[in-house]
């Protein structure tokens, strides 16, 4: 293919095929392991790839009315913790001159989710709520669903289709036709009624029956789950009125207590830190003795921020209800920060709309709420960008410096919430976190949960194969057992 169509492919694509074997892995997997056949797809994807510039794909290339449009987005999480990727059908109106574009709007979705979330796969949603006949667009569903069984691999879990109307039936049995088997028992036709087997109500809109409120709008590009409310001081209730500012400060005192050995390895970190940059200078390498625990750092341009990955919550039966986050700044300038988080009812987060001196560190104290447990599909969002000398710091000014900052120079890192089950004390969580001792997330479970499903489909299959060979040796054995034993019968009968 190589040597025939060179030509025909991103040589980026080429590289990256060479190189990364879990896009191969991906490709065999939803070809069962079929090697023509997975040869065949990478051949069409590849070509695919080119024809639509996938790897230039950015908003700038593509018209602003599109995004405006918010008949596609990527927002909340299905009840296996797969990303959902919503296609709102009455925001689509059929139109051959932006069918380009907007195909382009597709493939800008699938490959931004799949760069940042290295392919992880996605529950498709269409909502078809309020739809008619002016919506039907078959050769943009056709493209969607393309998009997965031929040119995203491995990529697709569920299409969960909400609503479809009556008079849309027979366009869909068309849809089927285009789908193989196995797409086909990924579709889950859903109301009001029944969609929660699927997607539980904080993700669904209250037209479906959920809680979400969630809007889509832009600008800015939707950061998935994070556009929602900024979490200032998280929701005021007639309960949290009554938390005093030296109760906060108390609970402040006690987290810092149990954290107290960290804190001092931070700083000791910081300032080793800070001997190493002015060494460098010399041209001389020297890594901190406790480079160890630096793992649970993760070391941006503009902030260092502890830990890396996990905030470490616990159960509702370990009560533990506070997680530290610690800012370094490690520029020269003032640096900015905020803080989003996908479930603003359930968190306070303080500060969570400030700024760090130079060279000095800050502590972000999260907590949850009484009533509220945090979830494995709960993510954080810390923003960072740096700020003029001149600038001030007050609430004003961050406010005018957000409005104003371009995208490109903003620092984001995600943070994930893990659940602790069983009841250990405080210090030990933080002495396994200080060493970064991995996890598997509740999405990492389900995708290799997946694959053993899909590996166990393979060898169900051997094995009837197999069985049925068996059977048919057994069924001619006992025939060539009769015909010997009738003709030596035979041959009996006629000597005597």
């Amino acid at each position: 293919y190589l040597l025939d169509k060179s030509e025909k492919y991103d040589s980026r694509d080429v590289e990256r095929l060479q190189q990364d074997d879990k896009w191969v892995e991906n490709y065999l997997i939803w070809r069962h392991d079929v090697v023509d056949d997975t040869l065949k797809m990478i051949d069409e994807s590849l070509q695919w790839r080119k024809e639509y510039t996938v790897n230039d794909l950015t908003e700038s290339v593509l018209p602003k009315w599109l995004f405006e449009n918010g008949s596609l987005f990527l927002h909340g999480y299905d009840k296996e913790g797969y990303k959902l990727f919503w296609f709102r059908v009455k925001h689509h109106t059929r139109d051959p001159k932006q069918q380009l574009e907007k195909k382009k709007l597709v493939a800008f979705w699938l490959e931004h989710y799949a760069k940042r979330d290295h392919g992880k796969p996605l529950t498709v949603v269409f909502d078809m709520a309020e739809t008619g006949i002016s919506h039907i667009d078959l050769d943009f569903v056709r493209f969607i669903v393309n998009c997965f069984t031929d040119y995203y691999p491995n990529f697709l879990t569920k299409i969960v289709i909400f609503e479809m109307p009556w008079i849309m039936n027979a366009a869909f049995k068309i849809v089927k036709g285009w789908l193989g088997p196995d797409a086909i028992s990924m579709l889950k036709f859903t109301n009001k009624s029944d969609v929660q087997e699927y997607i539980s109500g904080e993700y669904l809109p209250p037209h479906m029956g959920g809680t979400d409120s969630f809007k889509y709008s832009y600008p800015p590009l939707v950061d998935d789950d994070f556009q929602t409310p900024l979490c200032e001081n998280g929701p005021i209730t007639s309960e949290d009125e009554h938390e005093s500012k030296e109760e906060i400060d108390a609970d402040t005192k006690e987290s810092g207590e149990l954290n107290e050995e960290q804190n001092l390895n931070q700083k000791k970190m910081n300032s080793i830190e800070q001997i190493s940059k002015s060494e460098e200078t010399d041209k001389t390498e020297i890594k901190p003795k406790n480079a160890k625990k630096a793992l649970t750092t993760f070391k941006g341009p503009l902030l260092h921020i502890s830990p890396a990955e996990e905030l470490y919550f616990g159960s509702k039966e370990t009560g533990e209800k506070k997680c530290l986050i610690v800012l370094t700044n490690v520029t020269k300038n003032v640096v900015a920060f905020k803080v989003r988080t996908t479930a603003p009812e359930k968190y306070r987060v303080k500060p969570s709309n400030s700024s760090c001196e130079p060279g000095t560190s800050l502590d972000i104290i999260v907590s949850l709420h009484g009533g509220f447990a945090a979830s494995l599909q709960d993510r954080f969002l810390i923003m960072a960008a740096e700020m003029d000398q001149s600038s001030g710091a007050g609430v004003p000014e961050l406010t005018q410096f957000w409005k104003e900052v371009p995208r490109t120079k903003v620092m984001e890192h995600r943070l994930r919430c893990h659940v602790i089950e069983s009841s250990k004390p405080s210090s030990l969580t933080l002495k396994e976190n200080a060493f970064n001792i991995p996890a598997k997330t509740n999405e990492d479970l389900h995708i290799q949960l997946t694959r053993l499903l899909q590996i166990n489909k393979r060898l169900q299959e051997q094995i009837d194969r197999c069985l049925w060979f068996q059977q048919l040796s057994v069924v001619l054995s006992l025939l060539s057992v009769t015909v010997v034993a009738f003709c030596f019968y035979l041959a009996y009968t006629q000597r005597s």
